[in-house]
């Protein structure tokens, strides 16, 4: 039953996110636009740092290497077909270019644990933006153009409206899966206890590279779709910090760590910074640092983390039953 009512729910989301464009005005449209974006952004990062206990503050590096592969892929060797469909082979390719990255990254960079990790990571995204920044072949100092295909008389916010819904419908898979597989179980294992889980016959360092190269790889494909959204882009414009923060806040206001608690954490934090406070520009950031902060002081554990004791209360109370059952 309850399997046939979480059918029924997602069919029922599925027509919303349909319908919802062909009704709103232009600038809500970009809202959830940038909501889709940013969650698939925070669940494609929730399979290393929430999954895996390894937190990355260099996310953003993989946002700039899919717009930039994107961009050089289309100049030097397309066009690759016509109208929508061109964007296909540009999208897949950067993000198994950035796969690749994370792959050659990986096996040096994941010795490192805990917050060594994420300064390291830090480092590379500012090491790789420089690189981009300062090498002419790159143009990261001049900027790129990367025209998007939108098929004629659809809005553009449209069009990216639902390229982003489809990613975010992707990372959430890929995250359903990894969740609930023996790969998903070995990567909690080393969350709780690498060590430990090596003791016990875990394979800790495949493990830890394939959830880096996966996450590598969503985030490398949403990036590319975000330099088609932007048309014009520097390095500042997609090598930028805030994108890896707002990774891991929002994972942190949902769940860290759960299916849906960066999806949840980017419908909050969106709603307040776009909707509730669009109004009050000048106060704008201290009254969102101080929202997050008391979010995070309240609920430590996420949105999902405090609704969880009521769902292990429930679980104890059918337990006695079970037993009898049994």
């Amino acid at each position: 039953m309850n399997r046939s009512l979480a059918i029924i729910a997602a069919l029922a989301a599925l027509i919303v996110i349909a319908v919802l464009p062909l009704w709103m005005p232009p600038f809500y449209t970009r809202v959830v636009q940038l909501f889709f974006f940013s969650a698939a952004l925070a669940t494609a990062w929730n399979i290393l740092g929430g999954y895996t206990g390894y937190w990355s503050f260099g996310h953003t590096v993989f946002i700039g290497i899919g717009a930039f592969a994107s961009a050089h892929l289309v100049t030097h060797l397309g066009p690759f077909g016509s109208g929508p469909w061109s964007m296909v082979v540009p999208v897949l390719l950067s993000g198994l270019i950035c796969g690749l990255f994370a792959a050659i990254l990986a096996y040096p960079i994941l010795r490192l644990r805990g917050i060594y990790f994420a300064i390291a990571m830090l480092g590379v995204g500012q090491v790789v933006g420089e690189l981009v920044t300062n090498i002419s072949w790159f143009q990261g100092g001049v900027g790129v153009f990367l025209a998007a295909p939108v098929p004629q008389g659809m809005p553009p916010e449209q069009f990216f409206y639902y390229l982003f819904a489809g990613l975010l419908i992707l990372c959430l898979a890929v995250s359903f899966w990894v969740r609930h597989s023996r790969f998903g179980y070995a990567l909690l294992a080393i969350r709780e206890d690498e060590d430990t889980a090596m003791m016990l016959g875990v394979a800790t360092e495949r493990y830890k590279i394939a959830a880096f190269v996966m996450s590598a790889v969503l985030v490398g494909l949403l990036g590319a779709v975000y330099g088609y959204t932007v048309g014009y882009f520097t390095t500042s414009s997609v090598f930028r910090l805030d994108f890896s923060l707002n990774m891991i806040v929002f994972c942190l206001i949902g769940g860290i760590g759960t299916l849906f608690g960066p999806v949840i954490g980017t419908a909050v934090m969106l709603l307040l910074t776009q909707v509730l406070l669009s109004g009050f520009l000048d106060i704008h950031l201290l009254i969102t640092g101080v929202i997050v902060v008391a979010i995070i002081l309240i609920m430590p554990g996420g949105i999902l983390g405090a609704l969880r004791p009521k769902r292990r209360a429930s679980a104890s109370k059918a337990e006695p039953a079970a037993k009898v059952q049994s």
